[in-house]
């Protein structure tokens, strides 16, 4: 092992950075690319000398690295025994190992710290949901390493997004796998499958399909499948597209009774059971077509939709996981907010999340489900506000084939789905009294009846709500169960809105604008103080998504090579914008002496902050007094002093 000449890395300016190294420089990338990105941002973020993260391999007892910083190079082709080494305890303890100093002394057997000079040294293992090792994440630096919560803090996020990671590319690998399977199945089954695209046209089959049908030339795709089918059967098939089409899109599957009669090219008919799929994708719909003799049993079709089903999860699991770790900001409130959830996250708690539409409530709770245990199970969204009240009984729980009128078949819910995962029901407070007492019932017990069935479902399933409503209002007024809320609010996290993060409204404009020149293909100052000011003032009543939908519209109309916010930028709405608000305040510079009313400006917000933390709520337990270490009625009489009012 060669290695790079001595060299420290600054240590990183600020705690700004810290927080940026979580989301930049590694948001981008995958595979061994994310992971050079992961060790290096980790490495510079937290002013040590090296980083590594390695997967284990437990039949040799050695660790192989995915990616390796070290000095101001990388480490290429590293691997190494466990034994007298640090990571050997790290591994055998599935524990954070933290070690302040003279590393070399009490690891005498490790052969490469004395080569690098090492004397302190952090250690995070990389565990999947069963506990396993899939391998570590660690620093060495040639100073000691103080005990920090901060460091701890950080290093478990970078942990959590190493191993989700290392799950996608696994997941990746799995869905490979089962494709190739399917491709296997496909191929081997004794029913005759057809893909037909939106003119009935043939684009592919298998080798049944073209055995039943005698079909003899190399490449049929592109033909007509009128052809095919005897009599008005091909006046049957479309009025079945028809009723496919009037079904929801996960309920496009449907069985033809008796079947369709076919015609092979020797003009013999053979009669068929025949099941009739739609798919939809990002382009046109297409169908799947299976057919049968009538003596056939049906055991290919039932291990075809098996492995279909497994491909479909895994596929939509990869893009969770890439698409996970795209939280941009260094705001007071944002900081303030990334640190309960780096709390909360490890734990199983119940987390409720307050904020104004558009202000990322699902990212934000992504984060929590990939940075805690069951991040490598699926974090399942329920979108209340988008299913209508009778569908949500079966949307969460499922239902049994004919439990009602169109339940043509078993339908598992998302509490199923969610089994061991996470679920996500977003805008919560739009459910009504009745699926709210049916939810409680399963918050309290971990049990469920699908529609239509007798028997209890258990399920380990941990809850992240979200809501933009005003909950203790609606419980006030009758419309939402107290006891579901309290056991809701568990860890309530109340995300502040865009008018009140400052700075992030910069860096989520440059952000935004950078990504749509890309897409769009335009020349494109950077923003203008002129512009930033603009946008900086703006009252911002649909928040984040508002933000990224007037970028795209500024850039799609720019003029002259500057983002046209003449167009993008609408007129506030009556009552939006508060005519006495400024636009949000940059932070005073070191060693800057503050005037009285910049004094007041700050001691307002942070009673803000803490208010909006705890959910407007005062005094108690988890009251914002509490937080700000001062009486109840101290905290009122500020408030009153101050004009803080509780918004509407």
């Amino acid at each position: 092992m060669e290695h790079p000449p001595a060299r420290h890395p600054a240590a990183p300016a600020n705690e700004d950075m810290l927080l940026r190294a979580i989301s930049d420089g590694t948001a981008a990338e995958t595979g061994s690319d994310f992971f050079r990105a992961l060790v290096r941002n980790l490495s510079l973020a937290l002013g040590t000398y090296g980083a590594w993260v390695t997967e284990y391999r437990e039949s040799t007892r050695r660790l192989r690295s995915l990616a390796f910083w070290l000095g101001d190079n990388y480490i290429e082709d590293y691997e190494y025994d466990i034994t007298g080494t640090p990571c050997e305890v790290l591994l055998r303890e599935k524990t954070y190992l933290h070690i302040p100093e003279n590393v070399v002394e009490l690891f005498p057997g490790d052969p490469d710290l004395p080569k690098i000079g090492a004397v302190s040294y952090i250690g995070f293992p990389l565990l999947d949901q069963q506990r396993m090792i899939l391998g570590n994440l660690a620093i060495v630096d040639r100073r000691p390493i103080p005990d920090s919560f901060r460091n701890l803090a950080l290093f478990r996020i970078f942990a959590a997004r190493a191993t989700a990671e290392m799950l996608r590319l696994r997941s990746e690998a799995e869905l490979q796998d089962r494709e190739a399977k399917l491709r296997g199945v496909f191929d081997g089954a004794l029913d005759a499958i057809l893909e037909l695209d939106q003119h009935f046209r043939i684009a592919m089959l298998n080798p049944a399909a073209r055995k039943l049908f005698a079909i003899s030339e190399s490449d049929p795709t592109g033909r007509d499948f009128e052809p095919f089918l005897a009599g008005g059967d091909y006046a049957r098939l479309h009025s079945f597209i028809q009723a496919l089409q009037e079904r929801s899109k996960n309920e496009r599957s449907i069985w033809i009774p008796d079947g369709l009669t076919v015609t092979t090219r020797q003009g013999k008919t053979i009669r068929t059971e025949a099941t009739l799929s739609q798919l939809d994708t990002s382009g046109p719909p297409f169908y799947v077509l299976i057919l049968r003799d009538v003596n056939e049993r049906y055991e290919s079709a039932q291990t075809i939709a098996l492995l279909q089903g497994e491909a479909d999860y895994l596929r939509s699991e990869v893009q969770t996981l890439a698409g996970h770790g795209e939280i941009i900001g260094r705001s007071r409130p944002l900081r303030a907010i990334m640190e309960l959830i780096a709390e909360v996250a490890p734990t199983d708690s119940t987390v409720l999340l307050f904020g104004e539409t558009g202000t990322g409530k699902e990212l934000l709770a992504r984060a929590i489900h990939a940075a805690s245990s069951r991040k490598n199970r699926p974090m399942i969204t329920v979108n209340c506000a988008a299913i209508p009240d009778t569908l949500l009984e079966s949307e969460f729980f499922g239902h049994e084939k004919g439990a009602f009128t169109g339940a043509t078949q078993r339908r598992e819910g998302r509490f199923s789905l969610a089994d061991g995962g996470t679920i996500f029901p977003d805008e919560i407070g739009e459910l009504n009294l009745e699926m709210q007492a049916k939810l409680l019932r399963v918050l309290q017990e971990g049990e469920f009846s699908p529609v239509g069935s007798s028997r209890n479902r258990q399920v380990d399933v941990r809850v992240i709500a979200a809501t933009n409503r005003d909950l203790l209002e609606e419980v006030r007024q009758g419309t939402f169960r107290m006891d579901l809320y309290y056991r809701l609010s568990i860890f309530p996290i109340t995300i502040p809105p865009l008018r009140e993060r400052g700075d992030d409204i910069t860096l989520l404009a440059n952000g935004f604008l950078e990504k749509y020149v890309a897409r769009l293909g335009k020349r494109i100052a950077p923003l203008s103080p002129r512009l930033l000011q603009r946008l900086r003032t703006y009252c911002w009543p649909g928040n984040v998504r508002e933000l990224q939908n007037v970028i795209e519209r500024g850039v799609i109309t720019a003029r002259h090579g500057e983002l046209n916010l003449d167009y993008a930028l609408p007129h506030p709405p009556a009552g939006e914008l508060d005519p006495g608000r400024q636009a949000a305040p940059e932070a005073a510079p070191p060693g800057a002496i503050l005037t009285s009313s910049q004094l007041q400006q700050m001691e307002r917000d942070n009673l803000l902050l803490a208010l909006s933390t705890t959910g407007w709520r005062v005094s108690g337990e988890n009251g914002a007094a509490r937080l700000l270490g001062m009486p109840a009625s101290t905290l009122q009489s500020r408030m009153k002093a101050l004009a803080i009012k509780r918004p509407a």
